[in-house]
């Protein structure tokens, strides 16, 4: 009889973890869960102020994969910059804190972190050996929640950063808005137009979690987006033919800067220019089930991915 394969999925009520989720059992994993709303004392779940019970859920797990985090769809004001810094890094802290005691520790620890650690890029893309940090909060975040990750004690588990880019899927993801928008008409380029989009299907999000635990030669961070990266002008253009919008009137960057402190969000998802490039994975021979973005939004916007 052939072993079930078991994850551990940390901060797996979102978007991305539920998708994680669905796809691990139906692929015929065992998922345990570590979170803010599990239910104390289970074996199959730890709630994040239990560093026993993580303990217990990491033991003879053979992959752990950590989502947690806070939303940064918000105002950047003292208070949530520190609730997203502190989500994000005594999470990954308790992590190692647990895997250090494990007596059969995950053989791999994919870490969530982001592509925005990047600078702003519209002049050549960003691969993990040569990609220049950038500067701000978010870039901030990124690098400690990395460092965390780094300096965790976790021997005999091979540890991962994952620099996700913007990730759309069906149901959720970072598409919402831009849809609402061409339906609306307001789905023409935002600021110069020029800015890079960089973006992952979730499920080539899954994918390249399965390909990453199973090539144990692959360690340190990792980039996770596809290689067809478009600007802002072409991204807009892709969303309205996806969504049957003829109209698509061009936001200026004053706008929506006064647009985002009328919904309390910030207008670095649109106006940072993100160019990142999956060298490692390329190298490394994955083949993308979602390569290209165009016919990525026609899926999603069809319900058909």
């Amino acid at each position: 009889m052939n072993r079930t394969n078991t994850v551990v999925l940390a901060g797996a009520s979102g978007f991305i973890g539920t998708y994680l989720r669905h796809r691990f059992e139906k692929d015929g994993w065992t998922v345990r869960t570590i979170g803010r709303r599990a239910t104390a004392g289970t074996a199959e779940a730890a709630n994040w102020n239990d560093d026993g019970a993580i303990t217990r859920v990491l033991d003879g797990a053979d992959l752990l994969v950590n989502l947690a985090g806070r939303s940064v769809n918000c105002r950047y004001g003292a208070r949530n910059k520190a609730a997203i810094l502190d989500s994000r890094v005594s999470t990954t802290t308790a992590l190692g804190r647990a895997l250090a005691v494990c007596k059969a520790p995950p053989s791999a620890w994919l870490n969530a972190s982001t592509g925005t650690i990047y600078r702003h890029a519209d002049d050549r893309p960003q691969t993990e050996s040569d990609g220049e940090p950038g500067t701000g909060f978010s870039v901030v975040v990124a690098r400690a929640w990395e460092a965390a990750l780094d300096s965790a004690t976790a021997p005999g588990t091979r540890k991962i950063a994952l620099r996700i880019a913007i990730v759309l899927g069906p149901g959720g993801g970072t598409l919402r808005p831009f849809a609402a928008l061409a339906r609306l008409g307001l789905g023409g380029h935002m600021g110069a137009g020029s800015q890079k989009f960089s973006w992952i299907h979730v499920e080539d999000l899954y994918r390249t979690v399965r390909f990453l635990h199973a090539r144990t030669d692959i360690s340190g961070p990792v980039n996770v987006a596809s290689p067809d990266v478009v600007d802002n002008r072409e991204l807009m253009r892709l969303v309205r033919r996806a969504y049957g919008a003829r109209l698509g009137i061009p936001t200026p960057s004053w706008l929506l800067r006064l647009g985002a402190v009328l919904i309390r969000t910030e207008t670095e998802l649109v106006l940072k220019s993100r160019w990142v490039q999956p060298q490692k994975l390329l190298d490394a021979g994955y083949i993308f089930r979602e390569p290209e973005l165009g016919r990525a939004l026609l899926t999603i916007a069809k319900g058909t991915a």
